[in-house]
């Protein structure tokens, strides 16, 4: 099992470049097809952005990936966590972790932003005035830090195998990439696609600088758990959506140092500015189509 988990985790550089590639055609793609109006210069956000995405990666790999490898390594040499303690193989216990993955980062995707504390840190990610691929690895350095400790947990509990973490993990690079991206898809084939995974029109909704709408659409790779848990939202029409949180929208909220310690200062009214509050518009919308993805 060792030896096999190796070779899954040594994949991981073949695994890097097939991101790599996506990314970099996504970002070329978002450029000629936009799905909303770039609000910002290019330039600016890609060298903040890029600079996080590092930070993200270099504490991934030297925290994520070694504790992934020694617990998944330690639940299935000891027979520990949910999945090896079932009688079933092959599909099934594939798909099972394969939902399960999915199912604990939706809960821990909301807990990011039900928990106050949590949040100081994801606001980093949420304060980007403009959405695109750039944008899905802008993450605090120290919520990537933080997460080790969820991740434990999740894999501990789950007992995850090498091939569907490996599975799992090439899903979930892959659709953040693909959701946070500012590519317009034609209405009909994403609303297709929607009814499965999680697509850039729903994750836009999820960056509106409405709270209602931004505590909607948690959803990693399936859509399905926010339909399930009743926190989907669709309805809004991707012209009417402002991304970003108000209280951090002027150009000097998104330097690079001011981001790296927004976590640490007293935070502002998020969802207030010029003595306005952007709580919910409800009544703008109707609440019969939540479901119903907007063009």
């Amino acid at each position: 099992m060792a030896e096999l988990l190796n070779d899954f985790l040594n994949m991981q550089f073949i695994l890097g470049i097939i991101i790599a590639i996506g990314y970099f055609t996504l970002l070329i793609a978002e450029q000629r097809w936009p799905l909303r109006k770039r609000m910002h210069s290019l330039l600016p956000r890609i060298l903040i952005n890029f600079t996080f995405t590092a930070l993200v990666y270099i504490v991934a790999s030297a925290l994520i990936s070694p504790l992934a490898k020694f617990t998944i390594d330690m639940t299935q040499t000891h027979t520990f966590g949910l999945l090896p303690l079932l009688p079933i193989q092959g599909l099934p216990h594939f798909i099972l972790g394969f939902l399960l993955m999915d199912l604990t980062f939706y809960y821990w995707h909301r807990m990011n932003h039900v928990i106050p504390l949590l949040w100081r840190f994801h606001n980093v990610h949420h304060v980007d005035p403009d959405l695109d691929v750039t944008t899905s690895m802008r993450f605090h350095f120290i919520e990537i830090a933080y997460s080790s400790i969820f991740r434990l947990i999740q894999l501990g509990l789950i007992g995850i195998d090498p091939l569907t973490f490996f599975c799992y993990e090439f899903a979930f690079q892959g659709n953040t990439f693909f959701q946070h991206s500012n590519i317009k898809l034609p209405i009909r084939l994403e609303r297709m696609i929607n009814k499965i995974i999680v697509t850039p029109r729903m994750h836009g909704i999820h960056h509106s600088n409405y709270l209602d709408e931004t505590n909607r659409n948690y959803g990693v790779v399936f859509s399905f758990w926010d339909h399930l848990h009743r926190t989907i939202r669709l309805n809004i029409p991707q012209q009417s959506i402002t991304i970003g949180v108000p209280a951090y929208l002027k150009p000097s909220d998104n330097t690079f140092i001011n981001l790296l310690l927004m976590p640490f200062k007293p935070q502002r009214r998020y969802w207030q500015a010029n003595n306005e509050k952007y709580i919910s518009r409800i009544s703008e919308q109707s609440d019969k189509h939540l479901g119903y993805l907007a063009e």
